[in-house]
């Protein structure tokens, strides 16, 4: 379905423009959520809570016209729905598949795609879960969002690790945004600092920490816990899936350094191309013991140039303390960004959770409108 650019091809992080304009009288937008889980659902209240804040500070007054969703159904009306009542619908005990149906007295029929294609929304959000193989169903939702004429933002890493270059193509065509600030550290904004605070800069390497799971997990294992053990515990605090697979072997961070190499550095990269070691293989001893060698264990993805080439790797690294990757502890992240202009810049912050995520999404659709 996706074609590919030539290496070298110049690229950019979406459609963003460097420079504000002022406000319009016209400054409303309309919103379909594709996929209503924790995310989706935590955009949604931000954008009920905050409401009064955004359209005194920002001048920003959205409306979300539609929510489709594989368990929870769809809902649409154009003149703007009820968040509460979506809210209410979804969240109740009990709850029955295609909730969201029961919106109204006219049964909203339209799957996903239809959704997208009929509702009439300036942007889509695109929250359904991750498939790092072969980026469905989110692919084709953000395809066709930029068919019908739809910015996209999303937060699933599917489509901008397989096919970032392609979508921005098919979105600038169209004089639309792609964001997805929110696929690498959540509402902790690497993507923008790289692209537009850090304009300008080239980066040498880029590394981090970029999973809360195995962080919090080796923290653990530095405290004496057994692998087994701290994993447990993870799962129960619901840090963990109950198939941890995509963190614990360090797929889910294979696919944020590929969006790095490929978007901050102008990598052509793949998910195949990534070096990849999880932590399961990892000597409890070696982790409880780093300390007083004066190290730390992290899993580390890493995104460095080496001669005309872009590399990547993701793989535990016993870091010595003095490192600003070795203070992070528990669930948060963190990333150096090493550029020539300003040096190393860390940022450390939340790269997980419903409102930090939910925040990453909002400040891409603001983005968006101020562009407008």
């Amino acid at each position: 379905m996706f074609g590919t650019l030539p290496t070298g091809t110049p690229i950019e992080y979406s459609a963003v423009s460097s420079s504000f304009p002022q406000w319009g009288s016209d400054v409303s937008q309309k919103i379909c959520l594709i996929g209503f889980g924790t995310v989706g659902r935590g955009l949604v209240e931000i954008l009920r809570d905050k409401r009064d804040l955004l359209a005194e500070q920002f001048e920003y007054q959205p409306t979300v016209v539609a929510v489709s969703d594989v368990f929870h159904g769809t809902c649409h009306d154009p003149a703007g729905l009820d968040l509460d009542r979506v809210l209410d619908l979804v969240s109740r005990k009990g709850a029955e598949p295609g909730a969201l149906t029961g919106y109204s007295d006219t049964v909203c029929e339209w799957d996903s795609l239809e959704t997208i294609r009929q509702c009439g929304a300036d942007a889509m959000v695109e929250v359904t879960l991750t498939n790092i193989e072969t980026g469905e169903p989110a692919l084709s939702h953000c395809q066709a969002a930029l068919e019908a004429g739809a910015h996209v933002v999303t937060t699933n890493k599917g489509p901008v690790a397989l096919a970032w270059r392609d979508l921005s193509r098919l979105a600038r065509s169209r004089d639309l945004q792609f964001r997805f600030e929110g696929t690498v550290m959540s509402g902790t904004p690497v993507l923008s600092t790289a692209t537009e605070a850090l304009a300008g800069c080239d980066f040498g390497r880029i590394r981090g920490i970029l999973n809360g799971t195995t962080n919090y997990i080796l923290s653990e294992m530095e405290q004496g816990r057994p692998y087994e053990e701290a994993l447990s515990t993870a799962q129960e605090l619901g840090y963990a899936e109950a198939d941890p697979t995509a963190d614990v072997e360090g797929y889910d961070v294979v696919a944020k350094v590929v969006i790095l190499a490929n978007v901050v550095m102008g990598a052509d990269m793949n998910v195949a191309d990534v070096v990849r070691e999880g932590i399961t293989g990892l000597d409890a001893d070696s982790v409880s013991s780093a300390p007083g060698r004066g190290g730390r264990w992290k899993l580390i993805g890493q995104v460095e140039r080496v001669g005309e080439e872009v590399v990547a790797s993701v793989t535990p690294v016993e870091l010595p303390l003095e490192d600003p990757l070795a203070s992070v502890g528990g669930v948060t992240n963190a990333v150096t960004l090493e550029s020539d202009l300003v040096g190393p810049v860390t940022i450390v912050g939340a790269g997980a959770g419903k409102e930090a995520t939910g925040m990453a999404l909002l400040s891409d659709l603001v983005a968006i409108q101020r562009a407008g």
